[in-house]
């Protein structure tokens, strides 16, 4: 009776003490912990083996707990016996751990490594799965029907090019939609078979698992998938038209057709040049077919004894003359630089490239030009050179010594049939014509007619 007594003061005394601790866990107003289980002070055989009888009948409804032993002193429960898996031992404990009255658990349960105790369960539910698996074979049919249908009627979606067509600008984009669609009905379709057996979590995890493998895979193909939106993107912006004649990135040629890879140009050597996507949408196009207007600039140099502005005049009035510069814009001149021997005239004049071809116009120009110079007594110099000697060299030029230069070979004669062509005014003709040079477009246009390759260049949407 006292020592009864004497406990239930002291659990009187330290239970104000308990509560004035402060929290210095520093979390802020975190949840009481729950209070320890309280051991009674008196403990009867009786209630002993209440206890013992209560554990024993739970263990006997489970089948893997049946043999294990169970023994009460005190309110202290001691487990012992062998068990197939190690989880059925701490199940045990768990089970005896809850039984009211019990103070604490001794488990002393150890893995039977028997073949025959660990084999048998693993067959058993090996058998247990096949025939829930079989008892399940109808609905796995239902949710595998209902997925085929949905995963077809969203095909037939995506090939009714007529409906997709309205909503997509081009062939390529259509092409992606239809993609897309036929991927969303798969998925789609997946998930409803999912949900008809009841496995939706699973759809999580393979969701997951495949998003971790679409990053590194992404990763891996970067460039790849870099040259794919490029493609998009220049199928919607169309920078350019089939056959005009662009620069990009240093290469010169006319457009064949924009693909989902690569752009593809036909220099004017007559080769074909494939430039991949991701490059073209990047770099700087020059493009020289928009506007048929085209400046030609060259320079020229005029003795530094001369009036330059004289100069100037003269020039522009020798690009006045000719047929194919045009009026407006009208040619212009400007001092580029004075050097040494000479100043140099820059002259600039347009030409239409629908009539006229760049480099034979700006050739007969700078002709023109020079002509017009010489004629009005302008000296268009040479480059000097000042040679200088030491002393102990064994030639020495005295002051206005000059060098003699040797005499040039006299021009071969020229052979009867150069004679005869020349005689002829063919190569003259030729040589001054400005017709501008067509033969690369016309390969370009005749290529596009023959092969019919997929072309994502649409000549009804505007150039950007």
């Amino acid at each position: 009776m006292r020592r009864a007594m004497l406990a239930a003061a002291l659990l009187l005394f330290a239970a104000p003490v308990h509560a004035a601790i402060p929290d210095l866990s520093g979390g802020g107003a975190a949840e009481p912990a729950a209070p320890a289980q309280e051991i009674e002070a008196e403990q009867g055989a009786e209630q002993d083996i209440r206890i013992a009888a209560r554990i024993r009948n739970i263990f006997a409804a489970i089948e893997p707990l049946a043999n294990v032993g169970v023994q009460v002193e005190q309110g202290v429960v001691t487990l012992s016996g062998n068990v197939a898996q190690a989880e059925a031992a701490q199940q045990a404990e768990d089970i005896a751990s809850r039984v009211t009255g019990v103070v604490t658990v001794s488990n002393r349960i150890e893995r039977d490594l028997a073949v025959n105790s660990n084999l048998a369960p693993t067959l058993g539910g090996i058998v247990d799965e096949a025939r829930g698996l079989v008892r399940m074979l109808p609905l796995i049919l239902v949710a595998t029907v209902v997925a085929v249908l949905v995963a077809l009627l969203f095909g037939a979606i995506s090939r009714m090019r007529w409906l997709l067509d309205k909503v997509t600008p081009n062939a390529f984009v259509t092409e992606l939609l239809s993609s897309a669609i036929k991927f969303v009905g798969v998925l789609f379709g997946l998930y409803l078979a999912l949900k008809i057996l009841g496995a939706t979590a699973l759809l999580g995890a393979v969701l997951g698992i495949g998003g971790v493998i679409g990053i590194a895979v992404g990763f891996a193909v970067r460039d790849t998938i870099d040259n794919y939106i490029s493609s998009v993107m220049l199928s919607l912006r169309q920078p350019f038209r089939a056959n005009d004649h662009v620069m990009i990135e240093g290469n010169e040629g006319r457009v064949v057709r924009l693909t989902s890879r690569a752009t593809v140009l036909m220099t004017l050597n007559g080769n074909h040049l494939r430039i991949p996507n991701s490059t073209v949408f990047k770099s700087v196009i020059l493009n020289y077919t928009r506007n048929p207007q085209r400046r030609f600039e060259f320079d020229l140099g005029v003795d530094a004894d001369d009036n330059p502005v004289d100069g100037m005049a003269t020039g522009i009035e020798a690009l006045r003359g000719l047929d194919f510069v045009l009026d407006e814009p009208e040619p212009t001149a400007v001092i580029r630089e004075v050097g040494d021997s000479n100043i140099v005239i820059s002259f600039r004049g347009w030409v239409d490239q629908e009539e006229t071809d760049f480099l034979k116009g700006r050739s007969i120009a700078i002709k023109a030009a020079k002509d017009a110079l010489e004629e009005a007594g302008f000296a268009l110099p040479e480059p000097i050179y000042r040679l200088r000697f030491d002393s102990g060299s064994p030639l020495a030029l005295g002051e206005g010594a000059s060098i003699s230069q040797a005499p040039r070979p006299a021009p071969a004669a020229p052979s009867p049939a150069t004679t005869r062509k020349r005689a002829s005014g063919e190569s003259e003709a030729q040589a001054r014509s400005t017709r501008p040079e067509n033969h690369i477009a016309e390969l370009v246009d005749r290529e596009r007619a023959v092969t019919g390759e997929a072309d994502l260049l649409d000549s009804s949407r505007p150039v950007e």
